[in-house]
């Protein structure tokens, strides 16, 4: 295993198993992920929110089941914001696909397996252009996958967001004619499940990111003011978290660009 790019601001936060529990509503407001009982569990979860990624993910796979969720979390979490070379970020999707496949066959109600597959797969496809995955069918996995979780849990705001994100995606690569047509991707839809998912998690700075990103790409120059300005209230947000201080650090970012 190549050495992982240690979390920036690892020094700023010192979950442990009973803090995390204590928390917990507040840190999972955007997967809705259960609170798990387990001791080790808990605490595989507080390496996650510390920014410990891979001393979570390696605790939760030697967990087995149980700790596939709070695993695939951490290696795509890590891929997306600190993984610095490109064919590790890709497999690190890749194995968190498969991981959460695996578990799916196993854990066929695991609301979240389906999630972390999706959302794999949607950062997989993201790497290698979003054109070439929608060739591969990986597309249609990934809208499948996420409106399977918002039927099974309506007020999933992390699913939400990352449909919204499919939709606008989708369009800004093939147009609204063939998106719709060959794909089912609509602006309003895209557009109306952003609103949804921070109406659900008001908080939420990567549904504002997010959010910001598909009005650029569906909209364009007239939408500049409005994308600022969600950019910044993601930036000036409140991170409880690791994850969440990577997402207002790429607000951050985006206000520089």
């Amino acid at each position: 295993m190549a050495k992982w790019t240690t979390f920036p601001f690892v020094s700023d936060y010192n979950f442990d198993a009973g803090s995390v529990k204590k928390k917990w509503a507040r840190l999972h407001a955007g997967d809705l992920e259960p609170l798990p009982q387990d001791p080790a569990l808990l605490q595989a979860w507080a390496h996650f929110h510390n920014g410990e990624f891979y001393k979570s993910m390696q605790m939760g796979l030697d967990l087995g089941l149980p700790g596939l969720n709070v695993a695939n979390k951490a290696a795509c979490i890590y891929a997306t914001y600190l993984e610095k070379q490109e064919a590790t970020r890709l497999g690190l999707f890749v194995e968190a696909a498969e991981r959460a496949e695996a578990q799916i066959s196993q854990q066929p109600d695991n609301v979240n397996a389906y999630y972390w597959r999706a959302y794999a797969l949607g950062r997989y496809s993201q790497g290698i252009s979003v054109a070439k995955a929608l060739a591969q069918g990986l597309g249609t996995k990934v809208k499948t996958d996420l409106e399977h979780v918002i039927k099974q849990q309506p007020m999933h705001p992390d699913a939400h967001i990352a449909l919204g994100t499919f939709h606008a995606e989708v369009i800004d690569k093939v147009g609204e004619l063939i998106g719709a047509m060959a794909y089912g991707a609509h602006k309003a839809t895209g557009l109306t499940l952003f609103q949804q998912a921070l109406k659900f998690n008001m908080a939420s700075a990567i549904g504002m990111v997010e959010y910001a990103h598909a009005m650029l790409m569906l909209d364009g120059d007239a939408v500049v003011n409005e994308a600022t300005r969600l950019y910044q209230l993601a930036a000036r947000a409140q991170p409880i978290d690791a994850m969440e201080r990577l997402d207002v650090e790429l607000a951050k970012t985006e206000l520089e660009d």
